[in-house]
């Protein structure tokens, strides 16, 4: 393709266009990277990594720096901290909550919040431990009824937000402390239900595949998987005429996948092996961010995350994706409630309590996921919960207290919102949002 996307001082005008205005004045020329590749090399990708510095568009970069920095502190206080055993604990330490968080990012998709994911995950694990172990329902059918548990919650709460229009904020907080009663009361007196250790649901953060050669393969059937789809998106949008990435730059990032997914497999093969629990961490992440950005309903999501005005009169069917959102964040709060009862063992009062509800919501905004709506991914959820399952894991080998750990969460959450909204600032300076 050889038509430029942009034009630049200098370039020749046959004639005006009636759609050519005078660009704001310290506004930042939006140029399609893939372009810029095919037009000047890895130079173009360069000079545009510094106009989105320039104009506020930072992506993860921050928090994969701090996650670094995190990293290097901890490992020079603590030899153990970045040891395979360490490292293979944090991950499926994080699972749960990191679970929950990708159904967060959903609902700050939208600008709105989610305050009973906590209360539902509890709900969930309490309604498996009741269904299998005091009703001696087969495993399989309790997994699957808890889990609807948490989708029915979910749609409760996006009806009410999105039919009745009461405010997210209200109708999830009354989620919050009625789900929390009603898992009281499904425990009952005892307050504490244990599972059973060789069941289903204790394997999923207790299962490791020993094979070596399960985590490697693991490993190369996604750099096998991203580079296979890179290439034939890259051909797809060739054909149709649009900019795509050269087979130079897909081999470069391929490369860059490769690194990493080997490195991890390897310290998973020098612990345990592969952990169940990140196996399935990943299959839902990977899932739901095809969900958000290869599918129409991905779009109607961000749509109404931008303007909701905007979306309606676009077709959309508002008060439906409202609702499937919801609906989304309820089933995913259940499935990280199932994991961290697996961790446990055991469904009982303080299940879904604590701190999780704000972790969550934390690790989803530290990720990346902008609290004002229309920005964010599920690999948000990850980078997100790594932070704070990593200051927790520091923290625990060096023997400080909870106490310090949270209030160091805590600015480590201020610093995101604060990085988000100087670059919503920025962005809205430089004529990009």
């Amino acid at each position: 393709m050889s038509a430029n996307l942009s034009r630049t001082e200098g370039d020749p005008v046959d004639e005006p266009a009636a759609s050519d205005a005078p660009a704001a004045e310290g506004a930042v020329t939006v140029v399609d990277p893939r372009l810029l590749v095919r037009q000047q090399g890895f130079k173009g990708y360069l000079d545009d990594f510094g106009r989105k510095l320039r104009s506020g568009e930072l992506g993860s970069l921050p928090v994969v720096v701090g996650l670094i920095i995190i990293a290097l502190v901890f490992q020079f206080q603590d030899a153990r901290f970045l040891s395979a055993g360490n490292l293979s604990n944090l991950l499926v330490d994080a699972s749960g909550t990191g679970l929950i968080a990708v159904g967060i990012v959903f609902v700050l998709i939208l600008g709105e919040i989610d305050l009973s994911v906590g209360s539902v995950s509890g709900l969930a694990s309490a309604v498996f431990a009741v269904l299998n172990v005091s009703h001696g329902m087969p495993e399989w059918e309790a997994l699957i009824l808890a889990v609807l548990s948490g989708a029915l919650t979910g749609a409760f709460h996006g009806f009410f937000f999105a039919r009745i229009g009461v405010p997210a904020f209200v109708v999830t907080l009354a989620g919050l402390l009625g789900w929390n009663g009603l898992m009281l009361q499904i425990l009952g007196s005892n307050g504490t239900i244990n599972l059973d250790p060789d069941g289903l649901l204790s394997q999923l953060t207790n299962y490791f595949f020993s094979d070596v050669a399960v985590a490697y393969g693991v490993a190369l059937l996604a750099v096998v998987a991203f580079f296979g789809l890179s290439f034939l998106d890259s051909r797809r949008r060739e054909a149709a005429g649009v900019p795509s990435r050269p087979l130079s730059e897909i081999v470069l990032r391929t490369v860059f996948i490769a690194v990493p997914a080997f490195l991890v497999a390897w310290l998973f093969n020098n612990f345990k092996g592969l952990p169940l629990a990140v196996v399935i961490f990943m299959v839902f992440i990977v899932g739901l961010d095809f969900v958000l950005r290869r599918t129409s309903y991905g779009r109607k999501v961000f749509a109404l995350g931008g303007s909701v005005e905007a979306a309606r009169r676009a077709g959309i069917n508002v008060v439906a994706i409202r609702i499937s959102v919801f609906t989304i964040s309820g089933t995913m709060a259940a499935i990280g409630g199932l994991f961290l009862a697996s961790q446990l063992n055991a469904a009982n009062q303080s299940s879904g309590a604590g701190s999780l509800l704000m972790n969550a919501i934390a690790a989803a905004v530290i990720g990346g996921t902008s609290l004002f709506g229309g920005r964010g991914k599920t690999w948000s959820a990850l980078l997100g919960v790594l932070v704070i399952q990593a200051i927790s894991s520091g923290m625990a080998l060096l023997g400080i207290a909870a106490a310090v750990q949270q209030m160091i969460t805590g600015a480590v959450l201020l610093a995101a919102v604060v990085i988000d909204s100087v670059s919503r600032k920025t962005q809205k300076t430089a004529g990009r949002a």
